[in-house]
């Protein structure tokens, strides 16, 4: 348990962090979810529209390094490739 005052100030700050953090990560996965299923089932003009909020969500989430960056191209490339595919 830290005792100094900056330490509590630094566990309280990452905590905060955390959360938000956290929050985003779910906004993010819940966003790719909605996208897949748009693909699944077959609604192509409703998952172009998602896939320009979930590049930009994952651009976001890399710039903040909540996602290594090279993941966020991972998965754009591969959530792309996926549009063309059932399109």
């Amino acid at each position: 348990m830290p005792r100094r005052k900056s330490s509590l100030k630094r566990k309280r700050a990452d905590k905060k962090r955390h959360l938000r953090n956290l929050k985003a990560k779910q906004v993010l996965k819940k966003t790719i979810k909605k996208f897949r299923a748009l693909l699944s089932s077959k609604n192509i003009n409703e998952a172009k529209a998602l896939l320009v909020k979930v590049y930009s969500l994952l651009d976001k989430a890399a710039k903040k390094r909540m996602i290594h960056p090279k993941t966020a191209d991972r998965k754009k490339s591969r959530l792309a490739k996926r549009l063309i595919k059932t399109a």
